[in-house]
């Protein structure tokens, strides 16, 4: 708890001190961009806390930080695509922890059933997303569709991590750090119900079993996935 304390307060006074240097916005974007394939980095903390410090200081400027945080999310999903479609789901050791491989499976089996639904919602699960975009590349799931879903879903995420660092800093107008730290708090709190909920959802969820791991697929000149590894393996059904 006192570590978690730490870098949350850590993270405050440096969001606090970068607010108004002309290259946050370029910070936005690369942490946002990183998040999209590197779940342990906290891009919501990041846009959540400077959003906090518009409504006190005027800074940044909430359009334009909506703008950079929606397409740093959508680079970063699509990133996790290419490297879906790239390297597979297997290539890295975290890849092949049990709960990864877990995750892989569930978003699997979920893409198949509803995959425009999940592609939009998982935007909003911190290491969910990561596991979704990285399982749709693998799984040869349409780009085209993939590209116009994520761009939705980076929107709404941007226009609502703004919009929660908002409201904290209009409660906490007269403490600039509380407001920050706050806001920050909820994002983080709310990362983790979400992820909780989930993960329960995932837990009760039957998997069908798979024969072999997930491997890249490529996309035929009609736009079917087609497995390499293993050809009798169910294409994946566009949504």
């Amino acid at each position: 708890m006192d570590a978690i304390l730490a870098v949350t307060n850590g993270l405050s006074d440096f969001i606090l001190s970068t607010a108004e240097q002309p290259w946050v916005y370029l910070l936005v974007f690369i942490c946002c961009t990183v998040d999209g394939f590197f779940p342990p980095f906290p891009s919501e903390s990041v846009v959540v806390g400077l959003a906090s410090l518009v409504i006190t200081q005027g800074v940044p400027d909430v359009w334009l930080l909506i703008l950079v945080s929606s397409l740093g999310a959508f680079v970063g999903d699509n990133l996790a695509y290419a490297m879906g479609r790239g390297v597979g789901t297997q290539r890295f050791r975290w890849m092949r922890r049990p709960r990864s491989q877990k995750a892989f499976e569930w978003a699997g089996y979920e893409l198949e059933k509803r995959a425009a639904s999940l592609i939009l919602v998982a935007r909003f699960i911190p290491f969910g997303r990561v596991a979704v975009n990285l399982t749709a590349g693998a799984t040869g799931y349409s780009r085209r569709r993939f590209l116009v879903l994520t761009c939705i879903s980076a929107i709404a995420w941007g226009s609502y991590s703004v919009g929660i660092g908002a409201l904290a800093g209009a409660w906490f107008k007269d403490n600039h750090l509380l407001g920050v730290t706050v806001a920050i708090s909820v994002a983080v709190l709310l990362g983790f119900i979400v992820d909780r909920i989930i993960s329960a959802v995932r837990g009760s969820t039957p998997l069908r079993p798979r024969p072999e791991p997930l491997h890249p697929r490529h996309p035929d000149r009609q736009g079917s996935a087609v497995a390499e590894a293993d050809p009798e393996t169910e294409p994946l059904a566009s949504a």
